[in-house]
């Protein structure tokens, strides 16, 4: 369930795609059952686009992937978390509007 710009991670390669990164990175703790997490998918997956080749845009099936939701806390989702150099600069909890996500983004992107 993601977008031509979008990867689909999980605990083996978490590491690889997203600690050690060279750009930020969104990564979407979500689940197919989630129904925020589905209505919040259409702008994720434009904004994978739009910031294509600035932030890498990950997707992790919580179900599937229980070790790094555990890792990283996630209680509830869809619980979006932007990585810089390995590090959680920006944590937003819930079906929130694009413009929201997108203001994480540019505050990542600006950054570097």
């Amino acid at each position: 369930m993601a977008g031509a710009d979008v990867l689909n991670i999980g605990d083996g390669n978490f590491k690889k795609e997203v600690l050690e990164s060279k750009e930020p990175v969104l990564v979407d703790f979500w689940a197919t059952w989630c129904a925020p997490c589905r209505a919040i998918a259409p702008s994720v997956e434009a904004l994978a686009t739009q910031y294509k080749g600035q932030v890498k845009v990950t997707k992790v099936n919580i179900d599937e992937n229980q070790g790094t939701a555990q890792d990283y806390g996630i209680r509830s989702i869809p619980t979006l978390l932007v990585f810089k150099g390995g590090k959680v600069v920006e944590q937003i909890v819930g079906a929130v509007p694009k413009a929201r996500i997108e203001d994480a983004l540019k505050k990542a992107v600006a950054a570097n």
